[in-house]
């Protein structure tokens, strides 16, 4: 093995002899995935005597570079009043709004609590793996609990790429359209089980005192061993007192998760806020059968937990419940002052945990924050470790990996001047790009997705169409 070699086999954590190249592009997987030799692995991502290593990391950094940067003096007023009931996405906001990651980087943390689809994969029974996979759906969006900074929006032709061989997947991502913004990702079980890819568009908008994010675009998940395909869409998320006021967050709609070979669907309801907060972060759904009939009752908070049971003792528990339960007569004194003419939202005071009802089954607990996640832009511990980049990573990542962003960078590094300059200067060149393509009348070429159709639902997608882990970056653009 020469030198090259090493460092690749150092920098992805695996051995360039063991791969075996079997796992076919033609039947909707990709050449190239690693067959890991059961024999010698424990089962949490050791090979060997070799300790896991992701993107040529071992151990994961617990703390970002810098503090996060105060919004407290910032107004965006200025900016926004102009902007009611518009979509946001043509609008260039403040840095002192974002936070250090990119929109792909953002995607990448439905991969937080990926163990759930691996759960998922390894059960015997529908109705069982839909519960891992309304668990998953659920988990996707913790993440973004107190998240209240914007991602920065991704450069056209951004990517972002994570292996992670301890949790058992890799992944890829890359911005495939700037108007609208569409990013698209694809991510792979290192041991078959899974596909899980999607495109999203997320539309913005500004309705004065809030901004609300609806992310248009399918998800789906294939768990390849039982020949199951599952898609939907993720809940609209709301972050209210954008201008004024204490930011809080919010998520709400209807989440619908189709398995195409049983014709099982799980319905969820993310419950917005509600009058007095009573429904806030929480989350009631059940799963049925192809010919409607409940099968699972699903119920918690998304910031939280899930939980479930079965019909016939949610029902039993719910009608004691309406009988114990004493009339509550709201008094006028009981509703919350609204400041400065209802400019401001006000913050729902937290309601007690989940009430879990008796003979429930956990479904899906939140992992613990690290303790200094406030002061880092509310990350999780799996979130802070999105955007490290360790000597050497540079010489095998794609030069459109958005850990080479100089921009996101500077943040991190608590250099919001250089940060501004480098947003404003990367902003310019892709525009001069754009104004170059425009004259010599040439369209933009994706990378690494197609536009297509989803095979399972037919609504328009972006579908990978392979060879990035080749890493074959020769006709990637110079986007920094």
């Amino acid at each position: 093995m020469n030198g090259e070699e090493e460092f690749f086999d150092a920098v992805t954590g695996f051995d360039s002899d063991n791969s075996s190249g079997e796992f076919s592009e033609a039947n909707q997987r990709v050449t190239g995935v690693i067959h890991v030799d059961t024999s010698k692995s424990n089962g949490i991502g050791k090979v060997g005597e070799r300790p896991p290593q992701e993107n040529g990391i071992q151990k994961h950094r617990t703390s970002l570079p810098a503090p996060m940067f105060t919004r407290s003096d910032f107004s965006v007023w200025s900016i926004l009043k102009k902007c009611i009931g518009l979509e946001l996405s043509k609008i260039t906001m403040p840095i002192a709004f974002n936070e250090p990651l990119s929109f792909l980087q953002r995607i990448t943390e439905y991969m937080e609590h990926v163990y759930l689809i691996h759960k998922a994969s390894c059960q015997p029974q529908p109705l069982e793996r839909m519960q891992s996979v309304a668990a998953f759906a659920v988990s996707a969006v913790a993440s973004q609990w107190e998240r209240t900074g914007k991602p920065f929006n991704p450069l056209l032709g951004e990517t972002y790429e994570l292996t992670r061989e301890d949790l058992g997947f890799r992944f890829i991502s890359e911005q495939v359209s700037h108007h609208p913004p569409i990013s698209a990702f694809y991510s792979e079980g290192l041991h078959q089980d899974f596909l899980f890819h999607g495109s999203i568009y997320p539309k913005l908008k500004f309705w004065g005192k809030s901004v609300e994010a609806e992310p248009r675009g399918t998800i789906t998940l294939e768990l390849l061993k039982h020949n199951e395909a599952y898609t939907w869409t993720n809940p609209t998320c709301c972050v209210h007192n954008v201008i004024i006021g204490k930011l809080w967050i919010e998520q709400y709609g209807t989440v619908e998760i189709v398995n195409h070979r049983t014709g099982d669907k799980c319905v969820l309801h993310f419950k917005p806020c509600g009058l007095f907060g009573k429904e806030l972060h929480k989350v009631e759904g059940y799963i049925q059968d192809k010919n409607k009939k409940k099968l699972f009752m699903i119920y918690g908070k998304w910031t939280e937990c899930l939980w479930g049971l079965d019909p016939a003792a949610y029902e039993s528990f719910k009608k004691q419940e309406r009988r114990t339960d004493p009339l509550r007569k709201t008094k006028l004194d009981d509703c919350p002052e609204k400041a400065d003419g209802d400019v401001v939202d006000a913050v729902p005071e937290a309601q007690e945990t989940v009430q879990v009802i008796p003979g429930s089954k956990l479904l899906w607990r939140v992992n613990t924050r690290p303790p200094n996640s406030a002061q880092m832009y509310n990350f999780t511990s799996f979130t802070v470790s999105l955007n490290e980049l360790e000597t050497g990573m540079e010489k095998i990542l794609a030069p459109t990996d958005c850990r080479l962003r100089p921009d996101i960078r500077g943040m991190e590094n608590g250099n919001m001047d250089l940060a501004s300059q480098e947003k404003e200067r990367l902003e310019e060149k892709q525009r001069e790009a754009r104004r170059e393509r425009a004259r010599e009348e040439a369209e933009w070429q994706t990378r690494w997705f197609h536009r297509g159709s989803n095979p399972y639902t037919g609504t328009p997608d972006w579908l990978y169409v392979g060879g990035y882990f080749e890493r074959d970056f020769s006709g990637c653009p110079d986007i920094y």
